[in-house]
């Protein structure tokens, strides 16, 4: 794979936040947000593909145009809307925490010649964990914007990251000087 073209990767940030640790991650979305959107921004100015990687809420005929309506139409579509995908940004649906985990991401990022992934989202300890260590077993670079990833358990994330640093290589920096 190449070592020269990133994608920027958005981690069930499309939510209904209508799950049992919602009011101990909602604070934390809420902080992470305005990073997400500044990620965006500079990932769409630079051309720089973008895809929304997220859960299907055990809704399996759901797709990513009902995943988005649902979470629009919920209580917190205001956490939503900032970050919603544009006509470009390729989206991915996946049950499980790991992005990767039987889901067609590692075929879609050969496809698109990707080395480097930069991956912002929800949550930190869980899924954003998970999907980085399966990005470095993929040979993949990978970078985290610590301050555009939300956490449930403070101490955890702060755990997370630290093992994502260490143990995988992670690149673990601000969105603002996140490299594409």
């Amino acid at each position: 794979m190449s070592e020269t073209r990133t994608a920027l990767i958005v981690i069930d940030m499309i939510n209904t936040y209508d799950h049992a640790d919602a009011e101990l991650l909602l604070p934390s979305v809420r902080d992470a947000l305005p990073a997400v959107v500044r990620l965006l921004e500079r990932a769409r100015e630079q051309d720089v593909p973008v895809i929304y990687v997220n859960d299907n809420f055990g809704e399996w005929r759901s797709h990513h145009g009902e995943i988005m309506e649902t979470a629009l139409a919920g209580p917190y579509a205001d956490l939503v809307e900032p970050i919603r995908p544009d006509d470009k940004s390729l989206f991915v649906v996946k049950a499980r925490h790991s992005i990767f985990f039987e889901t067609p991401l590692s075929y879609l990022l050969r496809q698109l010649d990707i080395g480097h992934v930069v991956i912002c989202g929800q949550v930190t300890e869980q899924c954003v964990l998970y999907s980085a260590l399966d990005a470095h077993i993929r040979h993949l670079s990978v970078t985290v914007p610590e301050d555009a990833v939300a956490h449930i358990h403070p101490d955890l994330a702060e755990a997370a990251l630290r093992m994502m640093e260490r143990n995988m290589g992670a690149d673990i920096r601000t969105a603002e000087t996140a490299r594409f």
